[in-house]
């Protein structure tokens, strides 16, 4: 080989390094979505998918050079068919970030895939506080139980409510929301006349609430899956609860922003607490409540929405401090410490616990303008997960 031979080959060679390099950084960003898109919580899939789009649509489809391609899968919230999508969309599709999970078994179901795979797992939506506990590679940018229900159990022995039944949907979150809220409201001097559990699938609150009517407690406190609110109130309602002098309180599932319009007179004068409203007086809230439901034919955003929607940052902001590079570990390390103003106001992601740290508001249904609002009229600020500070 002459001299110059041996050049043109080494030139040749750069070439194709160089070129292997450019299409390796040039190669898409993917995001495998999984949410409950059919089934009891497509409400829940409905809104995130929103959220996720509406983020993309805002602040670009490309981060750090590499094209962000997003991969929507219904696992119609059953955690076996969450397991089997996720494992595809890791082992075939080659996704960056799993994210999404509607309900807490969900998660749970896809925690060992992302341990072992190094993947991150954005947790949007499932709010069992043990989640993030589950695997190291779990963050979550939704809330958790014991933030909302702690701060009920606080408010509600102040006014005017000594006694309470609990009635809670019966898995993760609402044993979280029971054992959180009871413990603080026994702490403050309360009385818990009973704790009631309505199944997951199916629920019929009948029986359920006509037991609260016969026990006559101050108050009724409820945690539902989000979408089942409109028929808890429906049912209250019907049975004259409100009526009787029992009043209605809880986390803010049961005054989903989704479906409050549609709850009626009955919702008025809910209290309850939680990490976002709809009308939550900011203007980063302001622009994000006006381009979703611009983008969602007049659509509400609700908390489902908002964890979506910060969830996309995390990812995004993640993917810019690793220069686009990627890689399970390097974006769990961008992930960690996250500092922002979110449309729910400031947020930090805990980097020890993985966990998202928020204000908690204490809302009450208002009629405005001709329809039902949760207003917020107290807050409790930079709150921490009460699963995670024992």
């Amino acid at each position: 080989m002459t001299k110059r031979t041996f050049l043109r080959a080494a030139a040749a060679v750069a070439a194709l390094c160089a070129s292997g390099v450019a299409f390796a950084q040039a190669a898409p960003f993917k995001i495998g979505l999984i949410l409950p898109m059919t089934g009891g919580q497509a409400t829940t899939g409905r809104q995130i998918e929103a959220a996720v789009r509406l983020w993309i649509a805002q602040n670009g489809d490309t981060v750090a050079g590499r094209k962000v391609q997003l991969i929507v899968k219904d696992d119609t919230s059953l955690p076996d068919v969450t397991r089997r999508v996720a494992q595809e969309l890791v082992v075939n599709d080659k996704v960056d970030v799993l994210a999404g999970f509607g309900i807490t078994p969900s998660a749970l179901a896809v925690a060992p895939i992302a341990t072992q795979s190094k993947t991150p797992q954005v947790v949007m939506a499932a709010a069992t506080s043990s989640i993030t506990e589950a695997s190291p590679y779990i963050v979550r940018s939704s809330f958790t139980l014991p933030q909302a229900a702690v701060a009920m159990g606080d408010w509600a022995p102040k006014n005017n409510i000594k006694t309470v039944v609990t009635l809670v949907t019966d898995y993760g979150p609402g044993i979280d929301a029971e054992k959180y809220f009871s413990e603080r409201f026994l702490f403050n001097g309360g009385k818990v006349l009973d704790k009631l559990r309505v199944p997951l699938r199916n629920p019929d609150f009948a029986p359920f609430l006509q037991k609260v009517r016969d026990l006559k407690p101050d108050a009724l406190f409820v945690f539902v899956p989000s979408g089942a609110g409109a028929a808890v109130m429906k049912q209250f309602g019907e049975r004259g609860m409100d009526k009787a002098g029992i009043r209605l309180i809880g986390t803010g599932d049961v005054t989903d922003d989704d479906q409050l319009n549609d709850m009626g007179e009955v919702a008025l004068g809910v209290v309850t607490s939680h990490h976002y409203s709809t009308a939550h007086p900011s203007a980063a809230n302001k622009k994000f409540v006006d381009e979703f439901m611009k983008a969602n034919k007049g659509l509400r955003p609700n908390f489902m929405a908002v964890g979506g929607y910060d969830g996309m940052r995390v990812i995004y902001e993640a993917l810019k401090k690793t220069g686009g590079k990627g890689g399970g570990d390097a974006l769990l390390a961008g992930m960690k410490g996250q500092i922002f103003e979110s449309p729910r106001g400031p947020v930090f992601i805990d980097a020890q616990t993985r966990d998202i740290v928020q204000n908690i508001y204490l809302r009450k249904v208002e009629k405005k303008d001709g329809q039902l609002w949760n207003l917020e009229f107290d807050v409790l600020k930079d709150v921490k997960d009460p699963g995670k500070s024992k």
